[in-house]
């Protein structure tokens, strides 16, 4: 029996903006038309995140995630969830610049169906931001633990623990929304300043390890499905037992096949 609730509604920026202080919204990746397809009405958003640099393509780290590969999966994201808001990570290195941003937006804008791009920064990239935005592409910021600074800040580090940080953070938050994002993923940072951080901006908040009072949520599919194995981040709640039931069927499958039970007389042509 289905438990799940008959209130979808199809995503566009003017219904998302909206949902500030008044519906939580739901997001999750997608990095093909399969998993696409099963999502398209459930999630209000759907992210083809450059996570699949480590769940889909088993690299350490997003960074060498690349523009065309991006724009390889989400074509197919889209195909699989036509009429589903898909957002498009934005790779590191494709938007170091104003004009190198652009450039690359427009490529992803013209090749895909993605309804927006993100990009992780905040009062560092609001210029490049801006630039985006006033040229009619659709932006998601992404402030807190940002994956694509992994390196430079020396691992992967909660944010929003001191005074001087969480200032830092209301003040990225502030600037991607006057640089005209539609909405701010808030990735690895204190609960209570994420819901600070909520409270300053009246753009969306979408948190990941950032509690429960942001204005929404985004997951890794393979992570709340519990496909992936490696370990479980603190933030994520499996809602499957994924890897386990999968090896369970395939496992099954193996034994049919070895004592001749399948294909059945039914299964031949």
């Amino acid at each position: 029996m289905s438990i799940i609730k008959n209130d979808f509604e199809k995503m566009n920026i003017t219904k998302i903006k909206k949902s500030k202080n008044n519906k939580k919204l739901t997001v999750i990746t997608a990095y093909d038309a399969l998993f696409a397809k099963l999502f398209k009405n459930i999630a209000d958003m759907i992210l083809v995140g450059d996570s699949l640099n480590m769940s889909f393509a088993g690299k350490p780290d997003t960074l060498s995630a690349t523009l065309d590969q991006m724009i390889y999966h989400t074509n197919a994201v889209c195909n699989g969830a036509s009429d589903a808001f898909v957002i498009m990570d934005m790779p590191f290195g494709t938007y170091n610049n104003k004009k190198e941003a652009l450039e690359n937006a427009v490529k992803v804008y013209a090749q895909t169906k993605a309804a927006a791009i993100k990009v992780e920064g905040g009062k560092d990239r609001a210029e490049i931001i801006e630039h985006l935005t006033k040229n009619s592409i659709a932006v998601m910021g992404h402030i807190g633990l940002m994956p694509q600074y992994v390196r430079s800040e020396g691992g992967y580090k909660v944010r929003g623990k001191t005074k001087e940080d969480k200032e830092k953070l209301i003040k990225d938050a502030l600037a991607v929304e006057k640089a005209g994002a539609f909405a701010i993923v808030i990735e690895g940072t204190m609960s209570d300043v994420a819901k600070e951080i909520s409270q300053a901006v009246k753009i969306p908040t979408i948190g990941i390890g950032a509690g429960k009072d942001t204005d929404g949520q985004v997951l890794v599919w393979s992570d709340m499905l519990g496909f992936f194995e490696e370990f479980k981040p603190k933030f994520v709640r499996h809602y499957l037992n994924g890897a386990a039931l999968v090896k369970e069927a395939v496992g099954k499958y193996r034994n049919d096949v070895q004592d001749s039970t399948f294909p059945a007389k039914e299964e031949e042509y």
